[in-house]
């Protein structure tokens, strides 16, 4: 029940887009960068359509929590999400600064000072 906000300072990937999206407010500096990806794993798996069935469940689980938490629309997040043209050797989305606002994943770019006046005007409002 109490105000959060987020601020991407680095690179955020995998478990830091969905992080960065599940506070009140999310900020990004200008030249961070969010990499929207598809799960996936390393290592062995066995090939069998119930693994197959399993990381297609784990997928929604993650698609549907980030569009819960952010503006994005499911159309553009699976577009950046199964991107072939953009990552040498993978498949993805690198979004920097302002491109994380232009897609609705994050609300604002911003610094630690935007981000802390923006929790001091929400506790404010909170508290009246």
């Amino acid at each position: 029940d109490k105000p959060k906000i987020s601020l991407v300072l680095g690179g955020g990937h995998s478990i830091g887009v969905p992080l960065a999206t599940s506070t009140d407010y999310s900020f990004i500096v200008p030249t961070a960068t969010m990499t929207i990806h598809p799960i996936r794993t390393t290592g062995l798996v066995i090939g069998v359509p119930q693994t197959f069935r399993y990381f297609e469940k784990m997928q929604e689980r993650i698609i549907s929590f980030i569009l819960r938490t952010s503006e994005i629309d499911r159309e553009t997040l699976k577009k950046l999400m199964y991107a072939t043209d953009e990552l040498a050797n993978d498949v993805g989305t690198i979004l920097v600064g302002e491109e994380a606002v232009k897609y609705k994943l994050i609300n604002e770019v911003g610094g630690f000072s935007s981000a802390l006046k923006k929790l001091n005007e929400m506790i404010e409002s909170k508290n009246q």
